[in-house]
């Protein structure tokens, strides 16, 4: 059975940083494709970066340069490492494999103005 635990969510002012955890178990992290994904109050979830199984890494144009998708594969660990937060980072975050249908509890972060 597949569990998903994001952590690492909070309270930050404009310009901070968070970083995201999401330990996996009943998976491998190191052979499959993985997301990070939110959504926002009164909006449709989205995609925010993907990393491969191989480490290649994919952003939203929104978060380009400002958050970085990284995997331990010891600590079977997926990252979300983010800096210069905006107000409009401000969602409930949720990490998955890409190919998978089902959503752990999320991550709230919230970025006061």
């Amino acid at each position: 059975q597949v569990q998903l635990v994001e952590s690492g969510g909070g309270l930050v002012q404009t310009g901070g940083s968070l970083r995201l955890s999401c330990v996996a178990s009943g998976i491998i992290v190191s052979t499959n494709p993985w997301g990070w994904y939110r959504q926002a109050p009164g909006k449709q979830r989205e995609s925010v970066a993907t990393i491969t199984a191989r480490g290649s890494t994919n952003y939203a144009d929104s978060v380009k340069g400002r958050i970085t998708i990284s995997k331990d594969n010891a600590k079977n660990t997926v990252y979300l490492q983010m800096n210069s937060l905006k107000p409009e980072d401000t969602a409930v975050y949720y990490c998955k494999p890409t190919w998978y249908s089902h959503w752990g509890q999320g991550t709230q972060v919230t970025v006061s103005s």
